[in-house]
Order: C-alpha cells, then structure tokens, then sequence
C-alpha cells in the first residue's frame, strides 16, 4: 500500500510513547488525561438519556447548531464582539483536529507559520501538513516570556500566522 509522503509528517506521539513506556514499566502515567474517577453521576445521566433519546446519529459537520449558537453568545460576551455561529464557529472532535483544520484553511504551500516554542506536539506537524513552512520562535530561557524583538524579526513578507497557545502548552 503507497501512503502518502505527507504522513511523514507524523510520528509516533510523544503522550502516546509516554502511556506506552508507563503501561510497559508499571509506572504512573503524568502525559495523558486517563483520570482514575467516574464523571460526575449527572454527566453519564446525561449522555445515557441522549442515547436513549435518539441523539445518536451523525451531527452536522460543523457541529450541533444549538451548540454553536451557545458558544458564539458565550465568546460574543467575552471577546466584545459580535461571533457569528454561523460564520465563525466550527465543533471539531478535539484541538488536533480543530489545528489542522485551521490550518489547512489559512496555510497555502510556501506560506510561513510563526510557532512560539516550546509547542505542542502537533503544531509542526499540522504547519507541515498545510504546505507551509514552520518558523520557531523560543521564549525566553530566563522567564518563559515572549521575546517581541525576536518575533518582530521572524516576521516576513510570507508569514501567514502565528500560533500563540495561552495558557501555553506544554
């Protein structure tokens, strides 16, 4: 079977590795979000009675319409701007998703992504996948903050984006 070059790209995970070697080694696993507790009673309450409701099909691909239009009143207050549920809100299945989405809508090949460093895992991978060329941007070793004389001479005349993750991850 020939895949594609661009699954290069991705490797194996760095918190899937991590849950690996812990499951491997018995040791507690830090890297992934396997909590040790039920979700609370009303939540599997919830989800139950949607099954049982029929809430069980496909959804729209962008997303429950009443969900978005929540979300977009919700951001609408906290941004003081006018979200359009209709224009601006997309429901993926998680932020990888949702990063390569975005990307892919915004990145042409040969466009540059300014990538503030350290980043998650997947930044790279998704800059890549878009045809676009990732430029690292360290923060400061001393205090974590963001050098603005060094964004300002990453800059381009090809930049095309920034990915600024707040709270920052990892």
């Amino acid at each position: 079977l020939r895949v594609s070059k661009r699954t290069k790209y991705y490797q194996e995970s760095v918190i899937r590795e991590m849950t690996r070697l812990a499951i491997e080694h018995d040791a507690i696993n830090l890297s992934q979000g396997f909590p040790d507790f039920d979700p609370p009673q009303e939540v599997i309450q919830a989800a139950a009675a949607a099954i049982t409701s029929g809430y069980n099909q496909y959804s729209p691909a962008r997303g429950i319409l009443d969900l978005r239009v929540k979300l977009a009143e919700q951001y609408s207050d906290k941004l003081g701007w006018s979200v359009d549920a209709e224009r601006h809100v997309t429901v993926t299945c998680g932020v990888t998703e949702a990063i390569n989405v975005a990307l892919l809508a915004l990145l042409d090949p040969g466009d540059e992504i300014i990538i503030i460093e350290p980043a998650h895992e997947n930044f790279v991978p998704a800059a890549l996948l878009s045809g676009a060329r990732p430029i690292a941007v360290p923060l400061t070793e001393q205090n974590f903050r963001l050098d603005v004389d060094l964004l300002k001479q990453s800059l381009t005349d090809r930049t095309r984006a920034l990915m600024l993750n707040t709270p920052h991850n990892p």
